[in-house]
């Protein structure tokens, strides 16, 4: 099956009101502070120690290793970023310091080609002893795609070889002759490998990403006997009983029908299957990918676009669990299913994939990230009631203001990376067709077998559903342009040239002619303000509507609404939008009208009675969730009790 292709960041340059904000902080802010942390150099966040760690094994410094046993991965993201940002925009600054990153990485790497700091120093004689919780595998995969996105970025070859290197010992060490049961306890080696694969035309790296998602699930369970191996010891307690279905390791990958287990190992792995069916022209594979990916989104996912509710050990539970006080939606996983859906559209060429993918970027994603660039939230509730965030009890994960930092940080570098590669997710090429995703202010150029093309696109979306959109062609090209058109999207009007078109809509997609020369392309999609209500099944939210505009989710706050916000009934029917300028920098707010069930009739502290509630006529206003917490700590929700008429 033949994907539709990436463009590579070089080629992309995004200039987009909504976007920037986010986008010119990774260069200017993200990037400084995680190097800053990286380095100890901050005195009020957790200690990193990353790199202090690789010039430990590098035998630059003595000391002892400190952080979890995937401590490398902060740095391997980091470098991941910062590649991406050189896609962009030249900066020598940045390059010189990821180039000398890279030569501490190369001095810490062992004769074999084997990387990896805590095993280095701290249990050097156990290295692959310990899969299932070890994370050496996932370690070595994100070393992998900050390699290969280096390559691609500057040209520069040294850390592609040094990855070839560990890429060839994992080869051997887990081959069929050997380990030929082994695989990893948390994935992500897999997408590593088949990156390796694209930038190297080694077939054996993708060969041994099937392997390792082949391998899974298969009796004898490969971690029951590696727990009961002498060598073997607890890293995490919490794991301490062993549930196979937590690492997706409880049926065999073609098997799976529900999506099971820990959210991020689980889409890292769905992403994983999904690049190694494409690359071997597997529809079975694909069809698995479909089932897993339908059972996730249709009954696992939050309207925000986060998945994976369980507080305890970050887990799916059972269908339509999705509370939204006390829901855990780690940001990795929001970005995990952005990866596994923008795979399945480029497999599928399917809009409906892109429609999640979108999802997650503009709610739960962004929400990760302060407006500042240097706090972040591990956890993403559609609910906070603050004096509820009590440590030793079981909120204790929610935290009612972003952290600076976390001793666990996966999810800091990982937002930054995404936020560096959202040209990723923008649009897709066939040849000289173009399947345009998102629509951001952007300008694309690209060459053809036939030529050169230019794309530019101009628009105020989401706050606005105009878009405008400028093709360049060169003599002899001729292709289509397909334009999502979402699926929260009832009305719109295309036209080429000044005239209106009426086209077929494919997968999601409207399909319209490219010929050479120059060509305007406007679209008008409708993006009032809407009411959204959940399936019953969902027993959180009976009774209650959510606000959303285009793929935005609103939420109300404290500051806005004064407190207890659970108290307020919407009106349905009262929604209106207006584009505050000044607010949290520029943005469109809703507002409604409703009933405030109050507390005043109630003249002691007693919790229950037989009192009639007593409602005021209250104005209720929403601002986009992504936005929450960027003012001051307070109440917020998503789900408000809908007024009956």
């Amino acid at each position: 099956m033949e994907k539709l292709n990436l463009i590579s960041l070089k080629d992309i340059k995004i200039n987009d009101g909504f976007w920037n904000r986010y986008l010119n902080l990774v260069p200017k802010e993200v990037i400084p502070y995680q190097w800053a942390i990286l380095n100890d150099q901050l005195q009020d966040v957790e200690t990193s120690h990353s790199i202090r760690n690789f010039r430990i094994a590098a035998g630059l410094e003595e000391g002892e290793f400190y952080g979890a046993v995937f401590q490398d991965t902060d740095v391997a993201k980091w470098l991941e970023t910062v590649s991406y940002v050189l896609m962009r925009q030249k900066d020598s600054v940045w390059e010189e310091r990821a180039d000398e990153v890279i030569d501490l990485i190369g001095k810490a790497q062992w004769d074999d080609g084997y990387i990896n700091t805590y095993y280095t120093i701290k249990e050097k004689g156990k290295r692959f002893t310990n899969l299932r919780e070890g994370h050496e595998l996932y370690t070595a995969g994100h070393l992998m795609e900050a390699a290969t996105a280096y390559y691609e970025a500057t040209g520069k070859d040294r850390f592609l070889h040094i990855m070839c290197r560990f890429a060839d010992l994992i080869c051997d060490v887990f081959s069929e002759e050997n380990r030929k049961d082994a695989y990893p306890g948390h994935q992500e080696i897999e997408l590593g490998l088949v990156k390796m694969y694209e930038k190297t035309g080694n077939r054996r790296y993708l060969e041994q990403a099937r392997l390792f998602l082949e391998r899974r699930g298969q009796q004898p369970d490969f971690f029951e006997k590696e727990i009961k191996s002498p060598e073997y010891h607890l890293i995490f307690p919490e794991l301490k009983e062993y549930d196979p279905r937590y690492s997706q390791c409880h049926l065999p990958m073609r098997m799976q029908k529900k999506a099971e287990g820990h959210a991020v190992r689980a889409t890292y792995m769905y992403a994983a299957m999904a690049d190694v069916a494409a690359a071997y022209d597997d529809v079975e594979l694909l069809k698995v990918c479909e089932t897993l990916w339908r059972n996730m989104v249709c009954r696992k996912m939050y309207l925000t676009g986060s998945i994976g509710s369980s507080g305890i050990l970050e887990r799916f539970t059972t269908d339509y669990d999705l509370p939204n006080r006390g829901n855990y939606s780690e940001s990795c996983a929001s970005i995990g299913l952005a990866m596994f859906s923008r795979r399945m559209a480029q497999i599928t060429a399917d809009a409906k994939y892109m429609d999640v993918a979108e999802l997650a970027l503009y709610n739960t994603i962004l929400a990760g990230i302060s407006m500042t660039g240097k706090s972040f939230f591990y956890v993403n509730p559609l609910e906070v009631w603050p004096p509820s965030c009590m440590r030793r009890t079981s909120m204790e994960h929610v935290k009612p203001i972003r952290q600076k930092w976390f001793g666990v940080a996966c999810c800091p570098p990982n937002i930054a990376r995404t936020l560096a590669s959202l040209g990723d997710y923008l649009i897709f090429q066939k040849k000289e067709d173009f399947y345009v995703n998102l629509y951001l202010s952007t300008q694309v150029h690209v060459k053809t077998d036939r030529g050169e093309m230019l794309l530019q696109m101009e628009t105020d979306f989401p706050n606005s559903g105009g878009v405008g959109i400028r093709i360049c062609a060169d003599a002899g090209c001729s292709g289509s342009l397909h334009l999502r058109i979402p699926n929260y999207v009832d009305e719109y009007t295309l036209s080429v040239d000044g005239q209106a078109l009426s086209c077929e809509i494919e997968k999601g997609y409207a399909k319209l002619p490219i010929g050479q020369g120059t060509h305007e392309i406007k679209l008008v999609m409708e993006l009032p303000p809407r009411i959204v209500r959940s399936n019953p099944r969902i027993r959180e939210n009976i009774g209650r509507v959510a606000v959303m505009k285009g793929p935005v989710v609103y939420c109300m706050e404290e500051q806005d609404n004064g407190e207890n916000l659970p108290a307020y009934y919407l009106n349905p029917d009262s929604l209106k939008e207006e584009y505050d300028p000044v607010l949290l920098g520029g943005t469109t707010v809703i507002k409604g009208s409703g009933v405030k069930e109050e507390i005043d009739d109630w003249q002691s502290d007693e919790p229950y009675g037989g009192h009639e509630p007593v409602q005021t006529e209250a104005e209720l206003m929403f601002i986009p969730y992504a936005y929450w917490c960027n003012r001051k700590p307070g109440e917020m929700l998503v789900w408000v009790k809908e007024l009956q008429k």
